[in-house]
């Protein structure tokens, strides 16, 4: 299973060449990168709607490098709180701060300062800054209580994490029982082979950490989530360097994912 690392793994590299990869999508929206960027990849690509997207700033919406769709897996409902795990600059932040309205509350936790800064001034456009908080943070050692959040939405940085198991673990630590996982991430057809596996540069291309289907399914279940299912599939590499790069039996795509706590038993 590609829950952790290799042995050896340059975990700190690895760490080096995300942040200075979304630096540079943060500093440089429309720059050349290995992947899809901006609102109208959002809509065309992974059917964000309309709607939402012209409820965006386009600070936050020129800087988007999902791979999938967190909202579609299911409802966020006025006066939850919601955890956008590496939230980047922010757009699914800024959808789900308008979904819980004023009486809710929207967390987006990233490890990048250029990509905080830019979700900070975000949420101040949109006019949600009274519900937003946005904070330093990796997705291994969430800085958010026990317990605290209704959903929590991630997109396309999973496979960028050495150790997933660690990962599911804090997203279930930080849900209430009951609380909902909407994750969308990157998966591939077969195992990759350990050279792969062993390369931080093919990691941070969001390639060599991505995980096969049934592995997202019993991470989630080891890490006490349940009712876990993959819930739509996403072109989301189509007619971009990374889908060249790769083989064609290996079928890089998005998926999105749901599970949830269990509630609470008497």
């Amino acid at each position: 299973m590609a829950a952790t690392c290799p042995a050896n793994f340059d975990v700190d590299y690895l760490r080096q060449q995300v942040e200075i990869e979304y630096d540079r999508v943060a500093r440089e929206p429309h720059g050349e990168f290995h992947f899809h960027r901006g609102a109208d990849y959002a809509h065309k690509y992974l059917n964000y709607a309309r709607a939402d997207l012209d409820r965006v700033p386009t600070l936050a919406s020129d800087r988007f490098a999902g791979v999938g769709n967190p909202h579609r897996i299911g409802p966020i409902h006025p006066g939850e709180t919601v955890l956008d795990h590496a939230c980047g600059a922010g757009m699914d932040l800024i959808i789900a701060a308008h979904r819980v309205g004023p009486t809710g509350r929207v967390i987006g936790v990233d490890m990048t300062p250029a990509m905080r800064e830019k979700a900070a001034e975000a949420v101040r456009l949109a006019g949600v800054v009274d519900r937003a908080d946005i904070r330093a943070g990796l997705y291994e050692q969430l800085p958010v209580e026990d317990a605290s959040v209704d959903v929590v939405i991630s997109n396309g940085v999973i496979n960028l994490a050495p150790d997933k198991t660690l990962v599911f673990s804090e997203i279930n630590r930080v849900l209430r029982p009951g609380g909902r996982s909407y994750v969308a991430d990157v998966v591939i057809a077969r195992e990759l082979k350990i050279e792969a596996r062993s390369n931080p540069d093919i990691w941070a291309a969001c390639i060599g950490g991505a995980l096969q289907e049934w592995e997202l399914v019993e991470l989630a279940a080891g890490a006490g989530l349940v009712n876990g299912r993959v819930v739509e599939h996403f072109d989301c590499f189509r007619d971009t360097s990374a889908e060249q790069k790769v083989s064609k039996d290996l079928k890089v795509q998005g998926v999105t994912f749901f599970a949830n706590k269990p509630h609470e038993t008497n």
